[in-house]
């Protein structure tokens, strides 16, 4: 969401820049990815990341996920004055989410298999026959795609003074995917002992083959979504439960109007329950050691706080290379 953010607000409204150029700023980033992923670059990146904050990003990202849920449900409102505050509980969209938190944390006391799913269904369910959740069928035309598709506009984004823009979106998606990477690696223990990610290469390219196909039909830049720790904690452990996930994307095209009936408050308590399973992680942190717990606590807090993984890895890593320059440890 932070490069949909940047993408619209940023470029197109801020700079005024037309959306078929941003897109072939876009385009122009994947074929970058391409390249130092070929290179190896990225995967240097990754790893040169102190395992040591591996816990602190996969607790960081839960924090992200589950505040969230809480702003998607009302629990949580921005408030000018301290940021946010608490929402009005007795809004009925808000207390069918906490309904709906109550039922998916008693299914999972109860180790529930399908907690989550049978909780944003049942919740659902309660939302249209109480009137909070509303059916509203729309019309779906396959040729609305064509809208965007192929409209991107790769010679104006070649031109000086892009350059900056492509450089922000690869930047922002490299370190995005790498946080989101080590944090659902980290949930689903894809690590191996020596904290590498078995075939990472093959993650990685297709991250960023997907950054061009999706510049060249016609969306921002695609990266992996950090709610991927949903289908891990439900118990997806390979990529065929995200050939399963796509496939049912494709499906949800043509059936819009049964999907656009689930209202956030059911899909929000999922959210949360997610990032307290990944808060799970902190206590592996040594946190009786000031250089690993200062940066994993500058992590863990500028992740949500910042509303961006890339934020939080830049504060963490920061503080952690500092931190041990400054106490000798220069190797």
């Amino acid at each position: 969401m932070g490069l949909n953010a940047y993408f619209t607000y940023t470029v197109v409204k801020g700079m005024g820049v037309g959306w078929q150029t941003a897109l072939g700023a876009v385009f122009l980033s994947g074929p970058a990815f391409l390249l130092l992923t070929a290179l190896g670059v990225r995967q240097l990146i990754i790893s040169t990341i102190p395992f040591e904050l591996y816990a602190a990003v996969a607790a960081g990202v839960g924090l992200f996920i589950a505040f969230i849920g809480f702003r998607n449900s009302g629990i949580i409102l921005a408030n000018p004055a301290t940021t946010v505050t608490l929402g009005n509980l007795s809004d009925r969209s808000t207390a069918l989410a906490l309904l709906g938190l109550l039922l998916m944390a008693a299914l999972l006391a109860w180790r529930v298999r399908a907690a989550m799913l049978i909780g944003i269904l049942a919740t659902t369910a309660i939302g249209l026959a109480t009137g909070v959740a509303k059916w509203q069928p729309q019309s779906y035309r396959f040729q609305d795609l064509s809208a965007t598709a192929g409209k991107l506009n790769v010679g104006g984004a070649l031109r000086l003074g892009f350059l900056e823009i492509i450089f922000i979106f690869l930047f922002i998606d490299m370190f995005d995917n790498i946080g989101t990477l080590v944090a659902v690696g980290k949930r689903a223990g894809l690590f191996d002992r020596t904290h590498q990610i078995a075939r990472v290469n093959r993650i990685l390219f297709a991250d960023a083959t997907a950054t061009v196909v999706g510049a060249l039909s016609g969306t921002s830049t695609v990266v992996s979504y950090i709610e991927s720790a949903a289908g891990v904690a439900a118990g997806g452990r390979t990529g065929v439960t995200a050939i399963v996930t796509g496939l049912l994307f494709v499906v949800a095209m043509f059936v819009a109007p049964a999907v656009g009936a689930i209202p956030a408050a059911a899909t929000a308590p999922a959210l949360i329950v997610v990032g307290s399973l990944m808060m799970s992680s902190v206590a592996e942190i040594a946190w009786h050691d000031p250089e690993v717990a200062i940066p994993s606590f500058l992590t863990i807090m500028t992740i949500p706080l910042t509303y961006s993984i890339a934020n939080g890895l830049a504060f963490g890593f920061t503080a952690f290379t500092l931190l041990k320059v400054l106490r000798g440890k220069f190797r």
